[in-house]
């Protein structure tokens, strides 16, 4: 099942050079094909093992875009690479060094969004602000990594105006570094992701609704 009218109210809101990713993991490929027949194009996986065959059946789509946007192992780093035009969740100096030689071999130049920790929070990962700052000349040195922008997750106890504050935060850190993309917000708080400055929402079960695995 797909939800047109959500679809189309997210899209009717979004500013000019917002994007939106429509998360389907869990979701057939039957729900991507009738989705890019509106014109969606960018779509959000998270398992390898789950994306490609559904980029089997989607390949007569050649516009499509794939991010991953789910914790990304080490030992999935090449496929990944093989497969995914974007790469929402690197979270920590040896993974980016680790896709970078990666990419290198493969003659790819993914791009990237390094996820950060604005809050304390154990179910989720990322650099923290400090971290990220102090590793920052190793990582803008690396090569066959095209550096986006920044990725986070609020922690789910956060209300909405704390969320906001969280987005906001994590574009400044983004204008810092001069990065021009955030990717931030999701189906719970996609709206204030924008007022925070998200260039990228990652949107599942608005659109799709319930995950089927």
């Amino acid at each position: 099942m797909i939800y047109l009218n959500e679809f189309k109210k997210i899209k009717d809101s979004l500013p000019l050079g917002v994007g939106l990713i429509a998360v389907s993991k869990g979701h057939d490929s039957e729900a991507i094909r009738k989705f890019s027949g509106y014109g969606q194009l960018d779509f959000g996986e998270s398992r390898l093992q789950e994306a490609i065959p559904k980029k089997n059946d989607l390949k007569d789509l050649h516009r499509l875009r794939w991010h991953f946007v789910g914790k990304l192992q080490k030992n999935k780093v090449r496929g990944v690479i093989k497969e995914f035009d974007f790469i929402h969740s690197v979270d920590s100096l040896p993974l980016i060094e680790r896709i970078s030689r990666i990419s290198e071999e493969e003659q790819k130049t993914p791009n990237i969004f390094l996820q950060v920790k604005f809050r304390d929070d154990p179910k989720k990962g990322g650099f923290l602000k400090e971290e990220l700052l102090k590793s920052w000349s190793k990582i803008v040195s690396l090569k066959n990594i095209h550096l986006l922008g920044l990725m986070t997750i609020p922690p789910i106890f956060l209300n909405l105006d704390q969320r906001k504050d969280l987005f906001l935060e994590c574009k400044d850190l983004a204008t810092y570094l001069g990065l021009k993309d955030c990717s931030m917000g999701m189906s719970s708080d996609w709206q204030v992701a924008l007022e925070g400055g998200a260039s990228w929402l990652r949107i599942g079960s608005l659109l799709f609704g319930k995950r089927k695995a």
